[in-house]
């Protein structure tokens, strides 16, 4: 019995002790045992559930061109929350996928920047919640309408109509110079706006062939074919259209749809020998990837798997669901079959499924699609959270309480990603401009001296590799009491802090994490 009881106490201590370490957000303790690493041990506090808006990373929320403002506020009730939530509050990014048409209806006029056009209003409407937008421009004919604006075959550019009883559904002949001299003015237009991270995710950079998905492009009427080789063309409008969007779009992250038949004019069937060759002059470009077929088996294949397991944590992966369960298509005959007639969720898992595969780091909310992931498969837009796309954070931090002003110090700092994809630093367009930093703060927690990491690279860490560095730091700073805090700055940006740590604790309102008091002498 005495036994028992001494059992029944120790369990007690050690159950009072872990809530003492739950309760502090970063813990320091002596360096004694690791007697190589001179300072105070900081273990800052993991975040495993919280959602943060983070470039490239998270979920997708869809909007349609055409839609109100009031869309945003959206509510689905969740069963396993018990109540009711927004969608937007859940997401990183609003992704509009629309017609040329809708943005440039008339030569000159771009309806983004007319406060009256339902765009600007959704545009500005995602900005109000501080979403960043993203799209995709559409100009094939053939399935949505009048996709690219009238005006442009005024001018004078060729086409094809597909069916004579929509007249108006043209398809551009995309090698016309008519036509791509109209459609470089527009994304010249669109990036004075739009290159610019803050208010844009990312642009999908191709939008040709059928819903823009790249592939089922047409270069010619099929009636009557021209004779020329179709590869060669396909190359030239590849190296066209990806040539526009890079010269203009600099700073914003762009995408291809990784498909075996990208920019065929197939949509689906055995893969093209020349697929990987046209992807991968994108992707050197600075083009990332995304495939808007995930969970469709019957097309997104071995060929998509592995060519995205090519690239993975060396660009990221954006997913799109292929099935729409809300009465368009059958879901339940794809070829895996998981899928059982209305249910929605078994869609769902299939799309999780394939995206932890892909290692991907944003998922979409599309349209008709995102009540059944609140209402059928919230688990799963949780898992994503806390297990997609990624989460950084030091789990170490070793730093002096003391310090000579003017002299040089020694911080040593180790770093997880908790998630399965990967913080795209090393993309053209971030050039690496997110760096490791740590800050000295006064009483008023204003930032008084920078020291940057350049070593500390972000686009290394994986999941279950911690990262450690060494930094040496020159305290050029007036004696005084300060706080040591540290961040992901983006150095084009003054050094401010530019990505949201995955942690718990006394983070100031510019996103510096408070870690450890410290006299400089």
């Amino acid at each position: 019995m005495k036994n028992n009881i001494n059992y029944k106490k120790a369990c007690l201590s050690a159950f009072a002790i872990m809530l003492c370490f739950l309760a502090v957000s970063c813990k320091k303790d002596s360096a004694d045992n690791e007697k190589d690493i001179a300072g105070t041990l900081v273990k800052p506090s993991y975040n495993r559930s919280a959602m943060f808006r983070n470039p490239l990373n998270g979920w997708v929320m869809y909007a349609s061109a055409s839609g109100t403002p009031s869309y945003w506020d959206t509510q689905f009730y969740v069963p396993d929350l018990g109540k009711t939530v927004k969608a937007i509050d859940y997401a990183s990014a609003c992704y509009i996928r629309t017609s040329w048409r809708t943005f440039n209806p008339v030569d000159g006029v771009y309806a983004w920047r007319d406060p009256s056009t339902a765009i600007y209003k959704m545009i500005k409407g995602a900005q109000d919640k501080g979403l960043p937008i993203a799209f995709r421009i559409v100009v094939d004919g053939r399935d949505q309408g009048a996709n690219t604006p009238q005006f442009v075959f005024d001018a004078g550019a060729k086409y094809y109509v597909a069916n004579a009883s929509f007249p108006d559904r043209k398809t551009p002949v995309l090698q016309d110079p008519i036509f791509r001299k109209y459609y470089n003015k527009l994304i010249e237009e669109l990036a004075k706006d739009f290159n610019d991270l803050n208010k844009t995710s990312f642009v999908d950079a191709y939008g040709l062939g059928l819903w823009g998905e790249g592939h089922s492009v047409i270069y010619e009427d099929p009636n009557n074919p021209s004779g020329q080789n179709i590869e060669v063309i396909k190359e030239e409008v590849v190296d066209w259209i990806s040539d526009v969007y890079s010269k203009n779009f600099t700073k914003v992250p762009l995408l291809i749809n990784y498909h075996r038949l990208v920019g065929d004019p197939a949509g689906n069937g055995a893969p093209n020998p020349n697929s990987e060759k046209l992807l991968n002059k994108m992707i050197n470009k600075g083009y990332s990837l995304r495939q808007d077929a995930f969970g469709m088996t019957d097309y997104y294949q071995s060929w998509e798997k592995n060519f995205a397991k090519v690239w993975n944590f060396k660009r990221p992966i954006i997913m799109e669901g292929g099935w729409i369960t809300t009465g368009t298509h059958r879901y339940w005959t794809d070829p895996s079959g998981k899928y059982r007639q209305d249910h929605p969720e078994d869609v769902r898992q299939g799309e999780f499924d394939s995206s932890l595969e892909a290692a991907v780091n944003m998922m979409d909310f599309r349209i008709g699609e995102i009540e059944s992931w609140f209402t059928k498969s919230f688990t799963l837009c949780q898992r994503f959270i806390s297990e997609g796309g990624y989460r950084l954070y030091p789990d170490r931090i070793y730093l002096p309480e003391k310090v000579n002003s003017g002299t040089e110090t020694t911080i040593n700092h180790r770093w997880r990603n908790m998630g399965w994809g990967y913080f795209p630093n090393n993309i053209p367009q971030w050039n690496y401009k997110y760096k490791v930093a740590f800050a000295l703060l006064d009483e008023e927690n204003r930032v008084k001296k920078v020291f940057v990491d350049d070593k500390g690279e972000p686009s290394t860490w994986l999941k279950n590799n911690p990262v450690a560095y060494e930094l040496k730091a020159n305290v050029d700073i007036a004696a005084g009491n300060y706080t040591w805090a540290v961040a992901i700055v983006d150095t084009t940006n003054e050094n401010q802090p530019g990505i949201r740590l995955a942690v718990n604790g006394d983070i100031t309102d510019s996103g510096w994490l408070k870690l450890l008091e410290v006299q400089v002498q």
